[in-house]
């Protein structure tokens, strides 16, 4: 535990009343506002109607859509809220206060993101404070009577300083961001005990590779309008391949399962790359996709789960896409 690091712009709001989650808000919000800088709110509906009432009489905050922050996912959202900062921040007023609400639903298999994405941007605010940057100070909302208790867990430990009465104070059980996400299992694939739709050892012809993967896949039985899913993660698969080549040593083995519910795919190689926890949260080189460096970002992007696993031989990357 380390209740004294992390980053001063990043505290959690953790409440099981109305009367707590809107008053510990309202005074981050006037906190802000009061200071003459940007504020923006990015929560769910119940909460939001419950803020807008409560702030009423400050029309100076902005109210941006929760899907716009949260909707493709936890990992997108990383991006999403940097952006948020970009958006309105303004030379007169380089701080933006953002009160945010990450929810993940009742679907338990999607939990392990969303405790990687509290982690990672803790560790991502952390890293612009240090670095100077213009600041983004977050205040995380968690009502407790919808927040799954591990989940609740999660924002004990990835949050620096905790809102209390109104006030931020150090956060006695913080864990150090790279420590939290290491120290996530990463849970079994009951596919991966079947026989694979594909399996190819020692890759090195992607475009034969690439053919072979699409036929496969289309010829698996796979529940209708599932399509736009499969191209994604298709594309994702051949991302992760290709930095498998280019960055990791031979050899590459990929294997591929698909059913009515999901579709995984692990690419493995000798190397011993992709140790950084933080890596393919956002692409190596910033917003100019044209320098290259985005496959893990990317893959983030466009699949449900992307786990990886440093193994005694190197590493292994697994793709996973719920088809709903």
């Amino acid at each position: 535990m380390d209740g004294a690091a992390g980053s001063g712009t990043h505290r959690a709001l953790i409440g099981g009343s109305d009367e707590d989650l809107v008053e510990g808000t309202v005074a981050f919000v006037c906190a802000g506002l009061d200071a003459g800088e940007p504020v923006v709110v990015a929560c769910t509906d119940p909460t939001g109607e419950l803020l807008q009432k409560a702030l009423a009489d400050r029309p100076q905050v902005v109210w941006a859509g929760w899907a716009d922050v949260y909707g493709n996912g936890p990992a997108a959202a990383i991006t999403a809220v940097r952006r948020l900062g970009e958006r309105y921040r303004t030379p007169g007023s380089p701080v933006v206060h953002v009160v945010l609400e990450p929810f993940a639903g009742p679907d338990e298999d999607t939990w392990r993101e969303w405790q990687r994405y509290d982690a990672v941007l803790d560790h991502q605010l952390e890293e612009a404070e240090r670095l100077g940057e213009e600041p983004l100070v977050v205040l995380c909302v968690c009502d407790t009577r919808r927040v799954p208790a591990v989940l609740v867990d999660a924002v004990r430990a990835t949050h620096p300083l905790l809102q209390v009465d109104g006030q931020q104070q150090p956060n006695p059980d913080h864990v150090d961001a790279a420590e939290y996400l290491t120290s996530l299992p990463v849970p079994a694939e009951p596919l991966e005990a079947t026989e694979p739709l594909v399996r190819a050892d020692s890759v090195r012809d992607l475009r034969g590779l690439r053919r072979d993967l699409a036929a496969q896949a289309a010829d698996a039985s796979l529940p209708p309008g599932s399509e736009p899913a499969l191209e994604d993660f298709l594309l994702a698969v051949d991302e992760m391949t290709t930095n498998a080549l280019r960055h990791g040593r031979p050899p590459v083995d990929l294997r591929l399962w698909a059913d009515a519910s999901r579709l995984v795919c692990t690419v493995t190689d000798r190397g011993a790359g992709l140790q950084d926890p933080f890596i393919g949260y956002g692409p190596a080189h910033g917003d100019d996709l044209s320098l290259g460096g985005m496959g893990l970002w990317l893959a983030r992007q466009l699949c449900d789960h992307v786990d990886i696993t440093l193994t005694a031989d190197g590493v292994q990357v697994r793709l996973t896409t719920v088809l709903r």
